[in-house]
């Protein structure tokens, strides 16, 4: 079945992805100011996030972001990713209240 991409879902992706690459550049920039673990997750959570941007850009030429197959495991271990790193974030603070 052939996706119908309309310049609404287009122009939707490229917001979104925009998004998440500002979202990523500015944990790039935390990251500099921060040390150890805490350096090394905000680089993640910036490549991440970067990496989420850009599969937003191919959504909008599959009109999904569940086809193909790659996409949605593309996205899919982006959440994996974003959620591991929430994790590690509460149990961090947790441990230091």
């Amino acid at each position: 079945m052939l996706a119908v991409i309309t310049r609404a879902f287009q122009i939707s992706n490229y917001i979104e992805a925009g998004l998440w690459r500002c979202i990523g550049i500015g944990f790039l920039l935390a990251a500099f100011r921060q040390t150890g673990i805490a350096r090394r997750q905000c680089a993640i959570a910036a490549l991440t996030f970067v990496l989420f941007g850009i599969s937003d850009l191919v959504e909008s030429t599959t009109g999904a972001w569940y086809r193909p197959w790659w996409l949605l495991l593309w996205k899919g271990l982006c959440l994996f990713v974003f959620a591991w790193l929430l994790l590690n974030y509460m149990r961090q603070r947790k441990m230091n209240h």
